[in-house]
């Protein structure tokens, strides 16, 4: 399984999310601190999940980095994310 299939796996366990993109950007960071040749250093990642709501943003960030911490010690170099509840993302739209 990649790094990018465990991340999809575990966040869909954890948040049952509405709307799950992970992306792979690693490609983009070629040449910079924590690439790793073959990749799978430097990942994008939207939600959409009720389990969000009435959590601050930075409580939002440390319930994804609590379920990715395996993932965050080892190979994943940077995690952005978008976290958003299905209210916040129908405003956005």
């Amino acid at each position: 399984m990649t790094i990018a299939e465990t991340i999809r796996t575990k966040l869909e366990a954890a948040f049952a999310p509405e709307k799950l993109d992970v992306r792979d950007e690693s490609e983009m960071h070629r040449g910079h601190a924590g690439h790793r040749e073959g990749g799978e250093t430097h990942f994008r990642v939207a939600i959409v999940s009720a389990t969000f709501e009435g959590l601050s943003r930075i409580d939002r960030h440390r319930k994804v980095h609590a379920v990715l911490d395996a993932e965050l010690r080892d190979r994943v170099h940077a995690l952005a994310l978008t976290l958003l509840t299905p209210e916040e993302a129908a405003h956005r739209m």
